[in-house]
């Protein structure tokens, strides 16, 4: 498609954001018990494409599980938020969020991509405005996880605000409440909040999700060792440590693990730091949230969010849910 396109940038983190929130997330991840750091440090150039191998991965039906509802329901979805404006959390390279623009009407769509990627902003909003003529895009660099000053959007009609992938599933129990209290505040009466939420199935299954046949997940978990030898000037060596998923039935999530094969001691020297490793002691790269319908419903309640439409793909245990406040 062709025709007039407007396109807004703002950057609200400097130049030191990503070094200074890796510095910290290291130093008080691998000095505590147990070691556990944030999944955000996977995403370098290599660890964007094995995430990509992994959501074609037959283990991992969640991406395409998402795919398909939003297939499905975006025209459902549009015509219940009845919105001018998208805002999207997290959005990378928006490709499911194509969905929602197109069942949205592109003409006289407002749409705000918000990622921490500046590269993943500039490369999606290129295309995005290449392909649908008549939007008004504006990309926010910001971190979501804090407070959030959107753009100047229309005042005269709703807003969805689209957090896709599961990713609240990123959050334990005891962030998702004050987060999603954070994600109230951004909305009007009268807007929608849209959530993609990875359900319980067996263990057998999840498990499986994160520890594929191939090995792709387990290269990208080692890929974490990668970016720090690069970034911190630390001497990990990959071979000393192996992947390991684990169900953590308490807390209803899933733990990637790197477990060390050997008693060792590496040092991160941009932290001047110096970390010890017992033979088999586990760090906790990422925790990955599964829900319940109803108890997600309950936080969202707790957080003063009704939930107004669930859509359930029962086959790959995978919902969307559309949320408005109380």
């Amino acid at each position: 498609m062709t025709g007039t396109r407007t396109y807004g940038y703002t950057d609200t983190l400097d130049a030191e954001h990503y070094a200074r929130a890796l510095h910290a997330d290291i130093r008080a991840g691998l000095t505590s018990t147990p070691k556990s750091t944030a999944p955000t440090w996977f995403y370098d150039a290599r660890g964007s494409e094995l995430f990509e191998r992994i959501t074609q991965l037959p283990e991992y039906p969640l991406w395409r599980a998402e795919l398909g509802l939003l297939h499905k329901q975006a025209r459902d979805i549009a015509e219940r938020a009845g919105a001018h404006s998208l805002i999207e959390l997290g959005s990378g390279s928006s490709t499911k969020t194509k969905l929602l623009i197109e069942a949205m009407d592109p003409i006289g769509l407002h749409y705000v991509p918000v990622d921490v990627s500046s590269d993943a902003l500039r490369q999606a909003s290129t295309q995005l405005v290449h392909d649908y003529a008549g939007v008004t895009l504006h990309a926010l660099r910001a971190d979501f996880t804090a407070p959030l000053a959107l753009p100047k959007l229309p005042e005269d009609s709703p807003r969805l605000v689209a957090f896709l992938g599961s990713t609240l599933g990123n959050f334990d129990r005891s962030a998702r409440g004050p987060f999603l209290h954070r994600l109230r505040g951004i909305m009007r009466p009268e807007d929608f909040l849209l959530l993609g939420a990875d359900l319980v199935k067996t263990e057998q299954e999840m498990i499986a999700a994160y520890d594929d046949a191939q090995g792709v997940t387990a290269k990208f978990n080692k890929n974490l060792l990668h970016v720090l030898n690069r970034e911190l000037d630390a001497d990990f060596h990959t071979g000393a440590f192996d992947h390991v998923s684990v169900w953590n039935r308490s807390e209803s999530h899933i733990e990637m693990r790197l477990r060390s094969r050997v008693e060792q001691r590496v040092k991160i020297r941009a932290l001047d730091l110096t970390v010890n490793f017992e033979d088999g002691e586990e760090w906790i790269t990422e925790r990955s949230g599964k829900f319940t319908t109803e108890g997600l419903q309950a936080e969202l309640t707790e957080a003063g969010l009704r939930t107004e439409q669930l859509w359930i793909d029962s086959n790959a245990g995978f919902a969307l849910i559309l949320t408005t406040r109380i």
